[in-house]
């Protein structure tokens, strides 16, 4: 029987059991999994997010094919599951840290590179700018679902995303909201907390929490793609293009943060936490997810 193989990966930390896990599924060259398949094992594995990379030999400006799941459903970006991605193909001598690896995703084409040696790993993701909410409704059900009574900002991204800004970091740490409140705001994917702290040399430059029960993630340890809407929110407002981000969530993790060009390059490290393989469909046979 045909099989795949399987890291579990903790992503944007250097240590293992924080950041964020990730499962990636390193699948053989060959037709693209049935992404019923895809979709039932994710929610099997029920971890924020499982991916999926299919070599593309066929395809010369790239090397791989990327797809990400959450639990509940496919989604066109996800930040620490790509930085996963690259640790597994490193770690597993599938691809070379000195080579940069070409990912075609529905997000268009994501580069992914490594500094000298290896640990840490650098994303360069398309900017998804946040623009000002209008609809007093929208930002009152926002506003009464994370149990804040005001925001200095309340911003929309092309994701889907509410970019919130609070008051303070104490705020942002402090926040119980209400997921299933939260969940029936419609067409919002999640719901990105943050505020700026003051900074310093090896402080972060801001904080931030990330929500998204829509997506079967009461709250996501470390959100890459979010931060390709907060890395440019706080550039502009801080005045500066290289950032260091924490997300203050229970597992906690940092992002490194460079606005390029209309880019957002997001840098981090990850751990391997154990490998396995799990048996492909045989005959694309149906999966009921």
């Amino acid at each position: 029987m045909p099989t795949a193989r399987l890291f579990h990966i903790d992503a944007f930390t250097g240590a293992p059991f924080a950041g964020n896990p990730a499962m990636v599924c390193l699948l053989p060259e060959g037709p693209p999994a049935d992404a019923r398949w895809m979709a039932a094992l994710a929610a099997d594995v029920n971890l924020s997010e499982t991916v999926y990379l299919r070599p593309t030999a066929d395809d010369p400006d790239h090397d791989f094919e990327i797809r990400w799941f959450t639990p509940k459903r496919e989604v066109d970006l996800c930040g620490h599951a790509t930085l996963a991605s690259a640790h597994a193909l490193y770690t597993a001598g599938v691809s070379s840290p000195s080579n940069p690896i070409r990912l075609r995703s529905n997000s268009g084409t994501l580069t992914v590179t490594a500094e000298p040696g290896g640990h840490l790993i650098w994303m360069d993701f398309p900017s998804t700018p946040a623009l000002a909410v209008r609809s007093e409704q929208r930002r009152a059900r926002a506003l009464g679902a994370l149990g804040l009574g005001s925001a200095n900002f309340i911003g929309e991204t092309s994701s889907g995303d509410l970019l919130i800004e609070a008051d303070s970091p104490a705020t942002v740490a402090d926040l119980e909201p209400d997921f299933r409140a939260l969940g029936e705001i419609p067409a919002t994917r999640g719901f990105a907390v943050t505020a700026r702290t003051r900074g310093g040399k090896g402080a972060p430059d801001f904080v931030s929490r990330f929500f998204a029960p829509a997506c079967g993630i009461d709250e996501d340890p470390v959100t890459g793609s979010a931060h390709c809407a907060l890395a440019p929110f706080w550039a502009e407002r801080i005045g500066e293009d290289d950032l260091l981000a924490q997300q203050v969530s229970a597992r906690g993790g940092t992002v490194r943060c460079r606005v390029v060009d209309g880019r957002t390059h997001l840098g981090g490290e990850a751990v391997t936490i154990y490998e396995a393989t799990v048996p492909l469909p045989t005959g694309r046979q149906p999966v009921d997810v």
